[in-house]
């Protein structure tokens, strides 16, 4: 058994995307933990005949199910990679962590991995969609859930992180194939991203990560919501739309 990092997995009627994931990061040999919120179709099968250990919570949203995951799997390995059940680890990705040692990167605390999303069977290349980096990799017991964003959910790691461009998760949410399945999505997202602004205009807007132009990708995320959330409510729409889909080539 990989003695250098485990595997966490979010899941909740994934029959769909389980098998592909599994099946994708099988010859890694790393420890699967599978933390399900009520699945009622073949995904805990599915976990179990993989040799997965699954743990069962009630979902609220992204950020709390993180969190339960992180403070509930018995991991037992230095690094921890977290993946959402839609997710695949590509070839190139896979050969740097079958290389990957902890003692060569006794400086880092996480890794960033580049992901690939695909909607309909095609790549989303344009948009700010590519590259698009994700932290997916973090020493176990330091990086933790950003539990004070309700939509937006990342992972924080304090301390020196690196960003892997080559090599890629691809991402593609089957289910959305299905446009009302796409649509009641976005609707819900939408509502919660509300929620969070409402709460906004109540309260300072708090940040987990130190915001920092030069810094990880999170944290310069964090340094341009910094200056968001200063702007008039009513011109962000225009301002994102005109950012997306003219300067990002949305349009494509």
């Amino acid at each position: 058994m990989n003695a250098t990092y485990s595997f966490i997995i979010l899941t909740y009627n994934e029959e769909q995307h389980l098998p592909r994931l599994l099946q994708s990061i099988a010859d890694l040999n790393a420890q699967v933990f599978i933390v399900d919120s009520g699945s009622t179709d073949a995904t805990v099968k599915i976990g179990e005949e993989f040799g997965a250990k699954l743990l069962y919570n009630a979902f609220e949203n992204h950020p709390s199910q993180w969190d339960f995951a992180l403070k509930n799997c018995p991991v037992e390995t230095p690094w921890v990679i977290c993946l959402d059940a839609d997710q695949i680890v590509t070839p190139e990705l896979k050969r740097r962590l079958l290389d990957f040692k902890d003692e060569d990167h006794a400086s880092l605390n996480g890794i960033y991995f580049n992901r690939k999303n695909f909607f309909k069977g095609r790549w989303i290349k344009h948009g700010g969609y590519y590259p698009f980096y994700l932290l997916k990799m973090f020493r176990y017991g330091i990086g933790y859930s950003d539990t004070t964003e309700k939509m937006d959910h990342r992972f924080v790691v304090p301390g020196k992180t690196e960003v892997w461009k080559d090599g890629y998760l691809l991402e593609e949410n089957l289910k959305e194939n299905n446009i009302s399945f796409w649509i009641d999505k976005h609707n819900r997202y939408s509502d919660l991203v509300a929620q969070q602004e409402v709460e906004r205009m109540q309260l300072p807007a708090l940040q987990a990560e130190k915001p920092a132009f030069w810094g990880s990708p999170n944290e310069r995320k964090a340094w341009f919501k910094k200056i968001w959330w200063k702007l008039p409510r009513y011109v962000r729409p225009s301002l994102y739309f005109t950012q997306r889909l003219i300067f990002q080539l949305g349009i494509l």
